[in-house]
Order: C-alpha cells, then structure tokens, then sequence
C-alpha cells in the first residue's frame, strides 16, 4: 500500500510544480496577447478592453490563483484564438489523437512481438537477415519519410486509403480506420522496428537461463516455451516500449499529424504556439504532464502486478 502512496503523492507533486513553471513560464515571455489578437493597428481602447476581459490587467499572482482554481474544477480558462472553452478545444483534438495512439499501439504490438520472436531464434537465416536489415532501415527512417512513401503507395500508386482528413468514430467507423491507417502505420514501422529489437536482445538473453532448457526437457514445443516462458519473463521490455509509444504519440505527435491534415494535439500545440494562444498552451502542457505522468503511473502499477518483486524493492 505505501507503494501506491508515494507513487499518488509523487503525481500530485509533480502536477502542481508543472502548473507552476508553465504558467509562470509563457505569461513572462515578452510581448502582449491582446496586441497579438488585435493586430498592430488596434488602439489603446481595444486593448485595455480585451486584457480586462482575459484578466491581462491583474498581477501574475493572482492570475496563477485565479487559474489554478478554475483548472481544479475543470476550467482551463479561454483560447483567445478558437475564443471557445480550452477544455472543448483539447478535447475535439484528443479524441483524434487517441483514437491514432489507439489503433498504433495494436499496429505495432501486432507487428513487432512476432518480429522480434523471429530476430532472435532464427537471426542466422539469410532471409531472416534481411528482416533485420529493414528493421535497422525503419528505426533510423523519420516517421515523416515514411508517411510520404506510405502515401506515394497506397494513395497516389494504389488509390486504397486517403491521405488527408479525418472522420470521426460516431460518424463512420469503417472511414475512421480508413483516414487512420496510414498515419497510424508510419508511426507503427518505425515503433515496431524499435520493440522487436529490444524483445529480440532480451529473447536471446533468455534462451539460455536455467528454466527455458527445463520447459524443453519437459517435452514443450518451442511455441509453448516462447509464449508461455519467454513472453512472460519479457513482458516488462514489452510494456515498457509500447507505455513509451503511447506516451510520445498522446502528447501530439506533430508532424505526422500535420502531414495527414488531423486535427489533433499535435497540430494544435502548433497553431496555439504560432498564435501566442496562453491559456491554450497552459493547458496543453498540463494535458502532455497528467499523460506522462498517468502513463507511466499505470506502467509502476503494472510493473508491480506482474512482478511482486518490484513492489517490494519500492
């Protein structure tokens, strides 16, 4: 129990110096917001009117206060450019790019833990070898050149999937998977090369303890002993991996999303910097904290589920 204890107190912490340093961060930054919104030619009038209505006139303390209260209650305050509810604007995009972490995650675990297998009980076959060849080309290709290839193929050459826009689950399901499976590809190639490299060195470290040469003396086949043995003891790497992912493709994952014309976090972290949208940035950067923080939370959970042994370290 005082695992889970200072595992909750830890988040807690980290979450309101995170608050702290961010709005503290982009509200001293030099220039104007109201400035920003208007236009160079907006007069003073214009001006003192708009920081009166963002709250722009009050000192910093008391705007950190008065947006650290409302944060607890689910008030993120207002995009001075949507001029809609932060909450509203983070929400539409999330539900895009958690539908594409979703369907990347399965597109990368589908591919990679079997990959892996194979990496490491036939690497000495020449054509497993060129398997490893293009697994080194994926890790070190960027997302964004195999996005553009992905869709010279299946868009231009092949006319099978769209290359731009999004449809949303409640309107289409079939369309949905279908605007989602090319960014969520070009994302997995380069996730699965990464997840089957690690579950390949980690398979080979295994193949040689004391336990896997007792599963075969039992009479196991080598499917029962990788699935049933080594799968099991390897499975931390492999949440590990894939917690990371789905880390890194939540908190926005930019290009790609600008690539695919999706309206995600991604491109809005973009446009919310381009536009010195405050309240918009303050908010997505406290989303991008409680996602690290909650993802890997949830990983120290499972981690000490599967393995006892964690918890009691801790």
């Amino acid at each position: 129990m005082n695992f889970f204890i200072k595992k909750i107190i830890d988040f807690l912490i980290t979450i309101f110096l995170v608050t702290l340093i961010t709005f503290f961060t982009f509200n001293i930054l030099p220039g104007n917001p109201a400035i920003a919104i208007l236009g160079p030619d907006a007069d003073e009038v214009q001006i003192e009117q708009l920081e009166k209505d963002f709250n722009l006139d009050k000192p910093l303390y008391k705007r950190y206060f008065t947006w650290l209260s409302g944060a607890l209650h689910g008030d993120f305050g207002t995009s001075y450019r949507f001029n809609k509810k932060v909450n509203d604007v983070i929400k539409s995009a999330a539900e895009v790019t958690a539908s594409l972490a979703f369907f990347t995650i399965l597109l990368t675990a589908f591919i990679a833990i079997p990959f892996g297998i194979i990496l490491a009980h036939y690497g000495k076959n020449p054509f497993v070898r060129i398997l490893g060849f293009l697994d080194q080309i994926w890790i070190s290709t960027p997302a964004f050149c195999t996005a553009i290839l992905l869709i010279l193929i299946f868009t231009v050459k092949l006319n099978v999937f769209p290359s731009l826009g999004f449809v949303r689950w409640t309107e289409n399901p079939a369309l949905c998977l279908k605007t989602l499976f090319l960014p969520a590809l070009s994302l997995a190639l380069g996730s699965s090369a990464i997840l089957a490299r690690y579950l390949k060195t980690d398979f080979s470290e295994q193949q040689i303890k004391d336990y896997v040469r007792t599963a075969y003396s039992k009479g196991l086949s080598s499917f029962e002993v990788n699935v049933h043995h080594i799968l099991r003891n390897s499975i931390i790497s492999v949440i590990t991996t894939l917690g990371l992912i789905l880390t890194d493709i939540l908190g926005g994952s930019i290009i790609i999303e600008n690539v695919f014309a999706l309206p995600g976090i991604g491109k809005l972290i973009a446009v919310s910097v381009s536009s010195r949208d405050f309240p918009l940035i303050q908010g997505l950067v406290l989303y991008l904290a409680l996602i690290t923080l909650t993802c890997n939370f949830l990983i120290d959970i499972i981690y000490s589920v599967i393995d006892p042994r964690i918890r009691k370290a801790a």
